[in-house]
């Protein structure tokens, strides 16, 4: 049985496997208030050709749409990724509450990895972090992704130099 948070990363995880079916990095996002789901989102990068098409920046905007205001400061975002500074910063400027991360990102992540912006006190506004959610689920999606990406680059290159 999941609990509250894993049932609402369940559903981002299921994001995650939409980009993953377009051949997008996995990640997935979702965004709720008031215990019900207001806005999903995945990497949509490569496809829409953007630098813009991160899972969290669309789930922002949805959700922004839906409830008429820029601010979501009632609101809980649930992400398979941790954030990169881009997401971090929109996630700041749009007065989240809480962010719940799946799996963190050593290599480019916000949210305490490399640097955390949600939590600067110097900023006007700190976001509550909450790591680890599903995390092995999360933290396979980009295992698996990023392996069978090797995997299938080797086999272009073999085939290339024959």
């Amino acid at each position: 049985m999941y609990t509250k948070d894993e049932k609402y990363m369940a559903e981002a995880i299921k994001q995650a496997k939409k980009a993953q079916k377009i051949n997008e990095v996995p990640i997935g996002c979702v965004i709720v208030q008031n215990e019900k789901i207001i806005a999903r989102g995945y990497n949509k990068r490569n496809s829409k050709g953007c630098v813009l098409e991160h899972a969290e920046i669309s789930a922002i905007k949805k959700a922004c749409k839906k409830t008429g205001d820029w601010r979501l400061e009632d609101c809980t975002m649930y992400v398979t990724l941790e954030p990169c500074q881009m997401c971090a910063g929109a996630i700041v400027q749009s007065r989240l509450n809480k962010i719940v991360i799946g799996s963190m990102n050593p290599k480019a992540g916000c949210a305490g990895s490399v640097i955390n912006l949600l939590q600067m006190s110097q900023f006007n506004h700190q976001v509550e972090i909450q790591k680890g959610v599903l995390q092995e689920e999360c933290s396979q999606l980009l295992t698996d992704f990023f392996k069978e990406l090797r995997k299938n680059k080797k086999k272009k290159t073999k085939e290339k130099n024959k």
